[in-house]
């Protein structure tokens, strides 16, 4: 699989990443968004080419949240802070994985590093186990390469395509 086309121009780091969450997205069956959030909750990386850009409202889509990928870097962020302030008050450590089972779909938030997250949408009958699973991978190859230079070179990236 190729790079997408809004990879020009970046470093081969940022275009890894491009690459790993593009794979999420087509090679784990029922996943319907992706998105990876920065610690102060900024979008970094999302499966939408529209990359926050408000979607029309259609109560028939299936496709992820109604709206933007912004709108799941929000789920995603105030998750990911509730559950870090739950660990806390229950003396529980690091918060690695967050799932939210509903009837229409499941949301899952895996912590990265630094405080940024990897959050995924997907369908009610997606395998919960294949999903973590992907995710954890995505985990491994990410963490290691999300250094603040990164983190600004794709939140850089994200807004000169709006």
């Amino acid at each position: 699989m190729n790079a997408p086309s809004s990879t020009y121009g970046l470093s081969n780091e940022a275009r890894n990443l491009h690459w790993l969450l593009a794979n999420l997205v087509e090679e784990v069956p029922g996943v319907r968004s992706v998105a990876v959030v920065s610690s102060d909750g900024l979008l970094l990386l999302s499966s939408d080419p529209g990359h926050g850009e408000p979607a029309e409202y259609d109560p028939t889509a299936q496709d992820g949240p109604k709206g933007s990928s912004a709108d799941l870097a929000t789920i995603v962020s105030g998750l990911g802070s509730l559950t870090l302030g739950a660990s806390q008050l229950m003396d529980g450590g690091g918060v690695k994985q967050t799932m939210v089972a509903m009837e229409e779909g499941s949301l899952f938030v895996m912590s990265i590093s630094d405080g940024s997250l990897l959050g995924v949408h997907a369908s009610p009958d997606c395998d919960m186990t294949v999903v973590a699973y992907h995710m954890a991978l995505f985990v491994g190859r990410a963490g290691h390469v999300l250094t603040p230079e990164l983190r600004s070179e794709l939140r850089r990236s994200l807004e000169s395509q709006r």
